[in-house]
């Protein structure tokens, strides 16, 4: 159910109220009592997610986990020589520009 802004055209009151979309507009003011409220066109609110369930590997079999598992630390041992060797080779060349 959404929360709607409302105005009163009267004396200027503003408040928000939380209705059903089918219901009708409120038409009463709650500050004067006048029938001059109107409902105004909000910007409405981000969705905001909170709690586990929300990405696609909180789907994932048992069997797809432990494979992915395995496949991390297959891949792991690997990449760890390959960045050393890389950072190694793009260390003279950044203070080699920076002295430039």
């Amino acid at each position: 159910m959404p929360t709607y802004d409302y105005k009163c055209d009267a004396c200027d009151h503003k408040w928000e109220e939380f209705q059903s979309i089918k219901a009708s507009a409120t038409r009463k003011c709650p500050g004067c009592g006048k029938l001059k409220a109107r409902r105004e066109i909000g910007g409405g609110a981000g969705l905001i997610f909170r709690g586990s369930g929300f990405y696609l590997t909180d789907y994932r079999s048992d069997s797809y986990k432990k494979a992915a598992e395995a496949d991390k630390k297959a891949s792991s041992g690997g990449e760890s020589s390959t960045k050393s060797e890389s950072s190694a080779s793009t260390a003279p060349a950044k203070s080699e520009s920076t002295k430039s």
